[in-house]
């Protein structure tokens, strides 16, 4: 390979492990950020940085594939580099391909395997038998392991199911006669297995991108603007103080009016009264909340970091109303698109609605291509799209939670995420993932996703130093020989259109889905849009319980457990501990027992 061809291939994968690294920091402060510090467990802290260190390494490697096959081509002249060798050419993309499929399978063993395992390790832990010793951890392992063989004997029947069913997509269309409709089909059984897989995950992920991501993408940008409280946190604190002495002079005077009574309290006063105790819990555990948020106990290097953010607050705003700008951008590109390849493309739904070439102008794919004369501004602004979509996946998941349809099972918000919603979501993402990267190479920008900045001459001398012309830019239905020489198209988007096209299906599920995603981002916008931000107290006390009412739902194996005992009638004979009550206020799940649980392994 010459010199300046070897060296443009290396910076591009220095490049890539740099941001790897950074990638791992983020996924460090991002778990123990979310994580609530009396609940976390070393196996689901580390199943969690792996696994978003993966996804985070995944969703990154599309602009180095695009880079990768950019580099061979001259995109001013529409050849390729003098270098540029159909042998070198197979040997960049052999290792971009040994990377995809390396970092897919891992995505997909840490989520149909580790995070399942890491999960059911979690909710095997009992902190009274712990501490009895009647439990170890052999018997966590097997039974965790019992629950994972389930996920591992769907997988298998998964790629089963791809290995022996027919591929749909081997239709007569005449545009399949195209060689790069040829090559698509061109799979062994091995492959269409995997495409089968993975083409079935990327529609679960889909409909998981359609609300989280479509929603996170309006609600983003909104929160950076909508960020200032409207009250805060001192006067917060003043204003619980307040109300909580005068709550409690209440008390006093109830029971001084009825202290000289032989009967004690009226009905009317103890209603009262009782009312009046409820409030005052409420108001403690608000007060209690409102010194966290101070600061109270804390480090001075919380206190800093605090007034840091208040002070850069301002800048939210900036970056807010920026990112407000970008997201209806892309909101525009992606209609554009959508309305073009229903409307034009070439196969419908039989190829997954492959559009040959972009019929109107789209202002995405104008941006890529136009930065790319200034190198490497066009991988920059990709990287950051991508990572902006993914942002934009985890504020969705934030915010609407983790949902059985209209029941929330668990609830995400910064230091409070119970370990079993932070292995959820990141399933989640790995999901929501697949399907930003259809998105990315399909809807957002079609045209620069597959081909990258690569044109081909059209001239019969193959030489358009002369007639620049009539260099054009590369495209699937090219019928041009010197296109078949010398378009190279992205791995990620020839993997994704032979999943549409060998899997018609999941090409028009995938597809279609995307004016859902547009019309749920629609709806989100506008309602944020007019809705004006209010300070809710409720919410403010719901958290101080919300550990408590997530348990409820979040203790799977002591559920079918109590379940059976319900059905049976009998209750499990268990020694009674110092420290669990005899009134069934211990909850059985070993989440709290009023000192915290950090000791979970």
């Amino acid at each position: 390979m010459a010199p300046a061809g070897l060296l443009q291939t290396s910076l591009i994968w220095v490049a890539y492990a740099v941001a790897v690294a950074l990638v791992l920091v983020v996924a460090v402060i991002t778990t123990f950020t979310w994580q609530a510090p009396h609940e976390r467990s070393f196996v689901v802290s580390a199943v969690a940085i792996v696994s978003l260190t993966s996804l985070l390494a995944t969703v990154l490697l599309l602009p180095v594939d695009i880079a990768l096959v950019s580099s061979t081509a001259s995109a001013t002249l529409g050849a390729k580099k003098d270098w540029a060798t159909p042998e070198r050419i197979d040997g960049i993309l052999l290792p971009l391909k040994i990377v995809y499929y390396t970092l897919y399978s891992l995505d997909a063993l840490l989520c149909l395997v580790a995070i399942p395992f890491a999960y059911f390790w979690y909710e095997e832990y009992d902190e009274v038998e712990e501490e009895e010793g009647t439990s170890g951890s052999g018997g966590r392992f097997l039974s965790a392991l019992k629950y994972t063989a389930a996920f591992v004997f769907l997988v298998v029947i998964l790629f089963l199911v791809g290995f022996f069913v027919p591929a749909a997509g081997n239709s007569h269309d005449k545009h399949l006669d195209l060689d790069y409709f040829k090559r698509l089909l061109a799979a062994n059984n091995g492959e269409k297995s995997l495409t089968f897989g993975l083409g079935l995950l990327m529609t679960l992920g889909t409909l998981l991108y359609v609300l989280y991501t479509g929603a996170g993408l309006a609600l983003l940008p909104v929160s950076l603007i909508k960020s200032a409280p409207s009250i805060s946190a001192p006067q917060l604190s003043a204003t619980t103080a307040s109300a909580l002495e005068r709550n409690r002079e209440l008390q006093r005077q109830l029971e001084m009016r009825s202290a000289g009574r032989p009967e004690g309290m009226s009905a009317k006063d103890q209603r009262e009264m009782d009312a009046l105790l409820r409030e005052e819990r409420t108001l403690a555990r608000r007060e209690r909340l409102a010194a966290e948020a101070r600061g109270d106990g804390r480090s001075t290097i919380f206190h800093i970091w605090t007034k840091i953010q208040a002070v850069f607050r301002p800048l939210k705003l900036v970056g807010g109303i920026l990112l407000l700008l970008i997201a209806i951008l892309v909101w525009v590109s992606m209609l554009i698109t959508a309305i073009d390849k229903a409307a034009n493309s070439v196969c419908k739904q039989h190829c997954g609605y492959i559009l040959g070439h972009i019929n109107v102008f789209q202002p995405i794919n104008w941006i890529f291509v136009q930065s790319a004369k200034a190198f490497p501004i066009d991988y920059i602004l990709m990287a950051l799209l991508i990572l902006f979509l993914f942002s934009s996946s985890i504020t969705g998941i934030a915010t609407v939670g983790i949902r059985f349809l209209w029941v929330r099972i668990f609830q995400i918000k910064k230091g409070r995420t119970a370990p079993q919603a932070l292995l959820i979501a990141t399933v989640m993402l790995a999901l929501i993932i697949l399907a930003i990267n259809y998105a990315v190479a399909m809807v957002v920008a079609p045209q620069y996703a597959i081909y990258g900045t690569q044109t081909f001459c059209s001239n019969e001398g193959g030489d358009c130093r002369q007639h620049l012309d009539l260099v054009q830019p590369c495209s699937e239905l090219s019928r041009d020989t010197a296109s078949k020489d010398v378009c190279t198209p992205t791995a990620m988007s020839t993997f994704l259109n032979r999943v549409t096209l060998n899997w018609p299906v999941f090409g028009a599920v995938d597809f279609w889905a995307q004016f859902a995603f547009l019309a749920v981002f629609l709806v989100v916008f506008v309602t944020s849009l007019f809705r004006t931000p209010r300070l809710n107290l409720s919410e403010i006390d719901e958290e101080a319980e919300a550990d408590e009412e997530e348990g409820l739902l979040a203790s799977t194996g002591r559920r079918f457990g109590a379940t059976w005992q319900d059905i049976t009638g009998r209750a499990k004979q268990q020694p009674q501990s110092e420290g669990q009550s005899s009134n069934g206020d211990h909850n059985g799940y070993g989440a709290t027992n009023g000192n915290g649980s950090g000791s979970r392994a």
